[in-house]
């Protein structure tokens, strides 16, 4: 069997570069998804953080503008008012919001923005930004779920109730998202967010040609 020469010149694959998107990562509180997240960040340097704003309690291991950006209810209906979020969302009584302009711009210089939000913000960026890429973490038990929010021991008993019970319900949103990561295995659960990353950060339609 023989093939026809080319009829055209195509440019080579190292002409391309990788372009930006946005990546969601969600799961209950307590799944690990933010361990994940900050071993992404460590792992992957063309990746960056959103610091989202919020209006729930800084905690004692927190600290303001890295985890999140800590505001008052009136500061942050202030900046929803403005335009100033992608996407926002109210989670167990607080206020949650991205901010557009930090996503956007780091879109549009190739970087991989990437959230940890909850369901409910994950399916506002899904509405806002079609293109952008899901993976939802979950505990391997609602018990080992219940354990790990006991140890964290950042959470009041009543808190901890109500993320329980609020936990089944944001369970069953897997099904909106791109890729599933069960938590069992802190290394495996790595590894997959970071082979998760490598292939969207290669897919064909996300490359731009440098010229």
């Amino acid at each position: 069997m023989s093939f026809a020469e080319p009829t055209h010149t195509s440019p080579v694959p190292g002409n391309f570069v990788p372009g930006g998107f946005v990546f969601v990562v969600s799961g209950p509180s307590g799944a690990g998804k933010g361990t994940l997240v900050e071993r992404l960040l460590q792992e992957r340097p063309d990746c960056i953080f959103a610091v989202s704003s919020t209006t729930r309690p800084k905690r004692a291991n927190e600290t303001d503008g890295v985890e999140y950006r800590f505001v008052t209810r009136s500061e942050f209906e202030s900046q929803r008012e403005q335009g100033r979020f992608l996407e926002w969302a109210e989670v167990h009584g607080q206020l949650y919001g991205t901010p557009l302009l930090e996503v956007e711009t780091h879109v549009r210089h190739g970087r991989v923005v990437v959230l940890d939000i909850d369901v409910q913000g994950g399916a506002n960026v899904r509405r806002l930004r079609p293109d952008s890429v899901g993976v939802f973490v979950t505990p391997p038990s609602l018990e080992a779920l219940r354990k790990r929010l006991k140890l964290r021991a950042t959470d009041t008993p009543e808190v901890i109730e109500q993320r329980m019970q609020n936990a089944p319900g944001e369970l069953a949103e897997y099904v909106n998202y791109d890729y599933l990561i069960v938590n069992d295995d802190r290394e495996k659960a790595v590894a997959a967010l970071i082979a998760v990353h490598d292939a969207e950060r290669a897919r064909i339609n996300r490359l731009i040609l440098e010229r």
